[in-house]
């Protein structure tokens, strides 16, 4: 005897069909990878990057961290600052989370490892906050966007403030600080400055006894025309307290450090009227998004936020544009639409050079303060160096 089967009421028949509709056509999760050296040398720039990058999730999408409606999911990644490591996790990234786009990392040389890794899968990568220039240079390809600044930007907003006399560099040895003293050398000839580089030093990244290499410094500028610089490119505890306690205006040297942390910066009280250069301070930029930025971070941590917060939220503000543009996340598809794309960030309107990705942006010519109200009032504003003023060669090879 046939069973016989009943039909479904139509309502119900119709809240199943809606249910199962609504379930297959549910977009899924965007995802992000955000890969960092959160343990290591640099897990300050690593945990400050992260706390930028999801602030600036949250102000972008209004506190829903969604996208046309979609979740946005963020993964986050410690490489420890070893490329080997870099490597890795980013192939895990696009390969087995599936991730939509890529940010990272904070070590130069970790982020040269994972160069490769993006062109393998033709998914776009965002460096941040590694500035090296080879990234964007000798070994760029076509997925490697860049909203840091790389060395030539840092270099050629200190040489527009020197303008003759001897300088002399210390820089860590490694890729950071080999690529910084070249593009040094470099923007003083390209800005037209006179000043001559009379020496280069170079001291291991965790050295803690800077007496040898200071005093040959000084023994290369001491007897060099006027004025004598002393030019410090250092990632990390920056050597400048060490090297001012060896007295350099004995020989009437000057020092002039790139722009740091502000826990560095604050150790810097005593050389009130020494001049440098930076690519974020929060309290040059007037914006709504550093606004923001400096309000809610202030708010929630007790102190301002620092360079890398505020890297971490353009890398932010160019993942959510990316993702706005082609919500699929095809790599190819994904390049087009980032090629001279606009973005805001906390240093205002950014763009990505077309010919190689690169983040044009303006710099910082501060002076360190005399009179301090509190413990974060370190830096006065000498002048805004915008992009414009910033001739940035192009070094890759498309």
């Amino acid at each position: 005897m046939k069973r016989m089967i009943k039909p479904l009421p139509f309502a119900l028949f119709a809240a199943f069909t809606l249910t199962a509709t609504g379930s297959a056509l549910a977009a899924p999760d965007l995802k992000v990878a955000l890969i960092a050296g959160k343990t290591g040398q640099l897990e300050s720039y690593a945990k400050e990057t992260e706390t930028g990058f999801m602030l600036g999730l949250e102000y972008l999408t209004g506190g829903k961290m969604e996208i046309n409606g979609r979740k946005l999911k963020v993964i986050v990644k410690d490489d420890q600052g070893k490329p080997d490591l870099s490597r890795t996790l980013l192939a895990e990234a696009y390969g087995d989370d599936k991730v939509d786009i890529a940010v990272g990392t904070t070590s130069s040389g970790a982020a040269l490892a994972m160069l490769p890794v993006a062109k393998e899968y033709k998914k776009v990568l965002v460096v941040e906050p590694a500035v090296a220039d080879e990234i964007t240079g000798a070994k760029w390809n076509k997925y490697i966007f860049r909203t840091a600044r790389n060395s030539t930007q840092d270099a050629l907003a200190a040489a527009s403030t020197l303008k003759s006399g001897s300088i002399a560099f210390l820089a860590q040895d490694y890729a950071f600080g080999h690529d910084a003293i070249k593009a040094g050398k470099e923007a003083l000839a390209a800005t037209g400055s006179k000043a001559k580089v009379v020496h280069e030093e170079y001291a291991p990244a965790a050295a803690a006894d800077f007496t040898a290499p200071t005093q040959r410094l000084f023994d290369a500028l001491k007897d060099k025309p006027q004025p004598r610089v002393l030019a410090i490119v250092w990632a990390g505890p920056n050597p400048m307290n060490k090297i001012a306690d060896m007295k350099p205006e004995r020989y009437g040297i000057s020092l002039a450090p790139g722009g740091n942390i502000l826990p560095v910066m604050k150790t810097w009280k005593s050389y009130a009227g020494t001049e440098g250069t930076i690519n974020y301070y929060y309290g040059f930029p007037k914006n709504k998004m550093n606004d923001w930025l400096v309000a809610e971070h202030t708010k929630r941590f007790k102190a301002p936020p620092d360079m890398f917060t505020a890297g971490g939220m353009a890398a932010a503000s160019a993942v959510v544009a990316a993702l706005r543009k082609v919500p699929s996340g095809n790599g190819d598809q994904m390049v087009a639409a980032m090629e001279g794309m606009s973005f805001e960030t906390p240093k205002g309107t950014m763009t990505f050079r077309k010919e190689d990705h690169q983040a044009l942006q303006p710099m910082y010519h501060f002076r360190i303060k005399k009179d301090q109200k509190n413990e974060w009032d370190l830096l006065e504003l000498v002048r805004e160096i915008p992009a414009s003023e910033l001739p940035l060669p192009i070094r890759n090879k498309r």
